[in-house]
């Protein structure tokens, strides 16, 4: 019989993923011995082996755990029923805010995942492509005929292309606020989609679909 967890087990694991995150952004994965995670911690090797296996399970852990947070964010606004305007401008100021608060984690995710296992990187690719999936139908809700040009998934990907990469230049410090970063990037999106002309577009069939 497996041994039951503790009352603070799921409250220990986030401490670790959260430490873990750090040190990987800060350092690099390959950097990073599992001995630093723990010493982050508080707490002994032995110990750490008690939540994962290994560092590459902590890193698909890590990677998982941020992409399942920003589904659930989108599952949340999506169950607000919101009309299509309003749908699109509360998934872009959300994730703004998420990226804020998780930047660490965003940046072992655009860095770090092509080092995981296939499963595991599988895993987390998949939970990804669902939220950049849902984001290009609120996109295509938005302005039904950039859906029959075939606009809508480029669009979002240009979309994910602002918010992705903010970590890398962004200072909190700085005259702008997340807080206020979060509606400059949704007018600007939503005002360049409202400006485009989808009749003058014509897909090239050559063109590979990506993912974020």
């Amino acid at each position: 019989m497996a041994r039951p967890r503790s009352a603070g087990y799921d409250d220990q694991r986030d401490h670790i993923l959260r430490q873990a995150a750090a040190l990987f952004a800060a350092q690099g994965y390959a950097a990073t011995s599992m001995n630093q995670v723990a010493a982050a911690c508080g707490v002994s090797k032995a110990a750490l082996y008690h939540y994962v296996r290994d560092k590459n399970e902590l890193l698909a852990d890590v990677a998982e755990a941020h992409v399942l947070r920003l589904e659930a964010v989108v599952s949340d606004i999506s169950a607000q029923g919101l009309e299509p305007g309003a749908h699109l401008r509360a998934l872009i100021s959300a994730f703004v805010h998420e990226y804020a608060n998780a930047q660490n984690e965003h940046r072992v995710l655009t860095e770090d995942v092509a080092l995981l296992a296939e499963e595991e990187r599988a895993r987390v690719l998949g939970v990804q492509r669902r939220v950049v999936a849902a984001f290009s139908s609120a996109v295509a809700r938005y302005r039904p005929s950039l859906q029959g040009a075939d606009l809508h998934k480029p669009l979002t990907m240009l979309l994910f292309g602002m918010i992705n990469w903010m970590f890398t230049w962004f200072r909190p410090d700085g005259p702008l606020s997340h807080e206020q970063m979060a509606p400059l990037v949704a007018d600007l999106f939503m005002g360049g989609l409202q400006a485009l002309q989808p009749e003058s577009f014509s897909p090239s069939p050559h063109v590979k679909e990506t993912t974020q």
